[in-house]
């Protein structure tokens, strides 16, 4: 099985070494993995440095090999309206197989904390995330999958955590779908809603719609930052996906590959 989002203590946010969540993969049972480190970026200058160190990156993931375990090299890019340029120079740092594009900030604020909710219901909160989400896939390319659509579900100061609900969004929620297909570009089901709101991120509902308007690449992430959630439930999702797609991907060189389940 496949864990393809995971932070060693590259990512600002990160707390392990590389070498050791490998070896938690390899314990997990995992077959392949890849590091996606944070290359993000806070619009209002306040939150100090988001994006890795590209030596600091090379160093622990360049000669990094572990019998038994395919290990590669990605990035996740924090996507905005105002970043296009900012990425196509990231990708100049160094080679990639696989690159994440994630939204984290909706109108110059993290939506994580409590800023971003002030004066918003949960129905107000997810409509702006999901418009700022559509907003932005339509002017990226560079990215390869879309990681956690509805990373809204588990920030932190979020009132009433909860899968966030399709019905209440479905237009929106098709909308940025549909740009996914036309682009070519995958979805990715994050499994670290599971302890923090329960549910996948996006729920199987999306995933199965996705599907439906034409998606063909999928991948699966734990979102770990420390060793103890390397591959947590992504057995549990390949055993959905093998009804949905029967088969789940993952990224060599920005290509995807497709395995059977």
């Amino acid at each position: 099985m496949f864990d393809y989002h995971m932070h060693s203590r590259v990512s600002f946010d990160g707390h392990d070494t590389g070498e050791a969540m490998a070896k938690a993969a390899l314990s997990a049972g995992l077959k392949e993995i890849c590091f996606t480190d944070h290359l993000d970026y806070d619009p209002l200058g306040q939150m100090g440095k988001l994006d890795f160190d590209t030596a600091a990156y090379n160093a622990e993931y360049d000669h990094l090999e572990i019998p038994g375990l395919k290990i590669r090299r990605g990035a996740e890019f924090g996507m905005d309206i105002h970043n296009v340029e900012q990425f196509q120079k990231d990708l100049l740092r160094r080679p990639f197989d696989f690159v994440l594009g994630s939204i984290h900030f909706v109108d110059d604020l993290d939506v994580y904390f409590e800023p971003y909710w002030s004066g918003k219901s949960v129905f107000q909160a997810e409509r702006r995330y999901l418009e700022a989400t559509l907003e932005s896939v339509k002017l990226h390319n560079d990215f390869d999958v879309l990681a956690h659509l509805t990373y809204i579900s588990k920030t932190k100061c979020h009132p009433a955590p909860r899968p966030l609900p399709y019905a209440e969004h479905h237009e929106i929620v098709d909308e940025i779908l549909r740009v996914l297909v036309q682009k070519g570009k995958g979805m990715e089901v994050n499994t670290s809603g599971m302890d923090r709101c329960g549910g996948y991120l996006p729920t199987m509902d999306i995933i199965r719609r996705f599907k439906e308007l034409g998606g063909e690449i999928v991948t699966v992430g734990s979102d770990a930052h420390t060793c103890s959630r390397v591959g947590q439930y992504t057995f549990q999702v390949c055993d959905i996906l093998k009804d949905i797609f029967g088969y789940v991907c993952t990224f060599a060189e920005r290509q995807p590959v497709f395995h059977k389940l």
